[in-house]
């Protein structure tokens, strides 16, 4: 039986940890590309994952490269590259800088493995996907963006830790963008089937949403840099489900056209996640007030491919 192939684009943190969990849970062979002139850094760490099998008991071929033609055939690309935002860059700079990359990646993506299903985690998030969808040409379905997963997965870790309980035992979603453009939805979210305004005030809940959405921020002022083992684990998790066409529902940027009212963006929703990438996208009944959210948060992705398409005026 055929392995699964998972390639990794960019060894930086992110993408080397995407590497250790792909690989620790046998989703299949591992490829952990970067740059030329960081062709080492992909190899060695490829090279120290691969020496972690025998004690780790996992089987996996993982690959050091900074050549495409090694990630042919890929089933799942995760792909991680890009700058972060340093001081005195505007947003503008950095969506020019990493629409170049993006675009650079995912047009070798298209050319290499052209029935993969990408998954984006570069920033800013929206109009990376956006990038990545007008660069590749690739149906909607095999393009997706990971920050809900992320934003979810920090939600319920602030909610067990207000409640003293197990984190397996909360159920809760998010929708929109990521960080500030996150839509806090309590309405839909228990504790073992338990609605969680039951068990903690409006107050708490709120101080949960709201560390939710500085999180990464949080994680950059105690260690100088951004997060990078929750953002792999929820691209894996991603992974998981397309490899193994589980079909679950997790929370995805994805690609909107009538559903919410989005017009032809990719924003964050519930889909399911199979082998065909994303195979739908669920609507979900909104109040008033989750809706106005949800049409803000969809503001502000409209003005970043705004930007974008301002910027590379043929990816409009």
């Amino acid at each position: 039986m055929r392995r699964a192939k998972i390639s990794v684009i960019g060894a930086g943190n992110v993408g080397a940890t995407c590497a250790h969990w792909a690989a620790a849970k046998e989703l299949g062979d591992v490829v952990l590309l970067d740059i030329p002139d960081k062709e080492g850094v992909a190899k060695g760490k490829a090279l120290d994952l691969s020496c972690c099998g025998p004690m780790e008991r996992f089987d996996a071929n993982i690959h050091g490269t900074a050549d495409y033609a090694d990630t042919a055939g890929s089933d799942v690309v995760i792909v991680t590259a890009g700058l972060p935002r340093k001081p005195g860059m505007s947003r503008d700079d950095l969506i020019g800088t990493n629409v170049k990359i993006v675009r650079s990646v995912t047009e070798q993506v298209a050319k290499h493995s052209p029935d993969s299903i990408m998954i984006l985690v570069s920033n800013p998030l929206d109009a990376m996907v956006y990038t990545a969808w007008k660069s590749s040409g690739f149906p909607t379905s095999q393009i997706v963006g990971q920050a809900g997963c992320l934003d979810v997965a920090r939600y319920r870790a602030f909610l067990a830790m207000k409640l003293g309980c197990s984190v397996e035992d909360i159920s809760a979603l998010l929708l929109g963008g990521h960080g500030d453009d996150m839509v806090p939805l309590p309405r839909y979210t228990s504790v073992h089937g338990i609605p969680v305004s039951q068990l903690l005030s409006e107050a708490e809940i709120t101080e949960c949403v709201n560390r939710a959405k500085v999180g990464g921020g949080e994680i950059v002022k105690l260690m100088g840099t951004s997060a990078y083992y929750a953002p792999a684990s929820g691209s894996v998790q991603m992974a998981e489900s397309i490899i193994k066409d589980k079909k679950r529902i997790l929370p995805c940027a994805a690609f909107c056209d009538s559903e919410y009212g989005v017009g032809g963006y990719f924003v964050g929703v519930p889909c399911i996640l199979g082998s065909a990438g994303v195979e739908k996208v669920i609507e979900i009944d909104l109040d008033e007030t989750e809706r106005a959210l949800m049409d803000e948060s969809i503001s502000h992705v409209k003005d970043l491919v705004g930007t974008v398409t301002e910027m590379f005026p043929d990816l409009a």
